[in-house]
């Protein structure tokens, strides 16, 4: 059995940004042929998600969707310490995942036609989130 971990930083900001390539190049590294890759978001306020790579509208409306449904500001949230977008981000992030696991065959991500991996924004403004990558299989 063959494994490899490595860390990635991915420059962010709020909404969908897409990770796929980068998660491609630590399976192509690891030399795995068939196993499994898992990917862990080390952040309680964004998320990661398989979703369409195909068209822009579909992030945008994923964005505007859960943003109605958790605004920033909500006076319901006593935690404030770092914003408005503090305490709603939490939430977004508790509804959403913090890991994605992907089979990988012939040496590649199994995933469809029009998917791809993203991190998921949940903050206003620009971050740097850190994301743990293990590959393992034969």
């Amino acid at each position: 059995m063959r494994q490899r971990s490595e860390s990635l930083s991915v420059a962010t900001r709020r909404g969908l940004t897409e990770i796929t390539g980068q998660v491609r190049a630590v399976v192509a590294a690891s030399g795995v042929r068939e196993g499994l890759c898992t990917v862990f978001i080390r952040h309680t306020s964004a998320s990661l998600v398989i979703q369409e790579n195909a068209d822009p509208s579909v992030q945008r409306d994923l964005e505007a969707f859960l943003s109605r449904l958790v605004p920033d500001g909500d006076p319901l949230f006593t935690h404030t310490a770092e914003g408005d977008d503090d305490m709603p981000s939490h939430v977004k992030a508790a509804l959403l995942k913090t890991s994605e696991q992907v089979p990988i065959a012939g040496g590649e991500l199994l995933l469809g036609t029009w998917q791809g991996l993203y991190v998921w924004e949940h903050r206003s403004g620009s971050r740097r989130r850190q994301l743990a990558v293990h590959v393992s299989g034969e």
